[in-house]
């Protein structure tokens, strides 16, 4: 099967930048140096832009790929092995439901969905889906709104254990260094699947050459081994640096 060399470069830069952002993280969470742009709105923009990219880019390839459900439980169980790694090794830097377990059950929730989100023509899901996760996006922190925008707290008791936690409502003391609930991120998830139906010409614009982008592509084609490595190698590395 032809490759879509042009999702590589943009799954590559990413994974880049995402390496960059968690060198970061390391120096100053577990080394304790401080850069306070980092801390604010900076890095909190910076941080979203990974996630929202590789979710809408994994949203976006769902519909050009096979074998969903040997993709979903492929990813599932590499988030379970993050998870596990980190409660046995850095228990105080533990990942739980983290962004490899959304992905993962994203690929096989879709599986179970697409029948009926074929039926929605595109462009209304794409708004719905689109409107969805911007009202839920909150709802980690108590309420329904967008960032510093509040539309309703949330009542107490829909957090209330491990189960709601996976959904999206955290149950009291939860801690994760990398928490992706399936809401509201399946639904930027979807969101990438339902702009992929919106594309024209989808051949003639994914496939394209490398044109002096090879390095980033290759790295895009193998992101999920790197993304299952690059913590420990940054880790191993400022531990020797610093």
């Amino acid at each position: 099967m032809e490759r879509y060399k042009k999702l590589d470069v943009i799954r590559g830069i990413t994974i880049i930048s995402m390496i960059l952002y968690h060198g970061i993280w390391d120096i100053t969470s577990l080394f304790q140096y401080d850069i306070p742009w980092y801390n604010g709105i900076i890095g909190h923009i910076w941080q979203q832009s990974i996630c929202w990219t590789f979710i809408l880019l994994s949203g976006y390839c769902w519909s050009l790929g096979k074998h969903h459900i040997k993709n979903g439980i492929i990813v599932s169980l590499a988030g379970t092995i993050v998870t596990i790694v980190t409660l046995v090794v850095m228990p105080e830097e533990r990942v739980i439901f983290g962004v490899l377990t959304m992905l993962g059950c994203s690929m096989l929730l879709l599986t179970l969905l697409e029948g009926i989100l074929d039926r929605i023509p595109p462009a209304i899901g794409t708004m719905v889906s689109i409107f969805l996760f911007a009202i839920f996006k909150n709802i980690n922190e108590g309420s329904l709104g967008f960032e510093k925008f509040t539309i309703i707290n949330l009542p107490d008791f829909l957090y209330k254990n491990i189960y709601t936690t996976f959904l999206g409502f955290p149950e009291k003391d939860f801690y994760s260094t990398d928490y992706f609930s399936m809401i509201p991120w399946f639904f930027l998830y979807v969101t990438g699947f339902y702009i992929y139906k919106l594309s024209k010409n989808k051949k003639e614009l994914l496939v394209g050459k490398e044109k002096g982008w090879r390095v980033t592509s290759w790295i895009g084609k193998h992101s999920l081994l790197i993304y299952m490595l690059h913590q420990p190698l940054i880790y191993g590395i400022m531990e020797a640096i610093l």
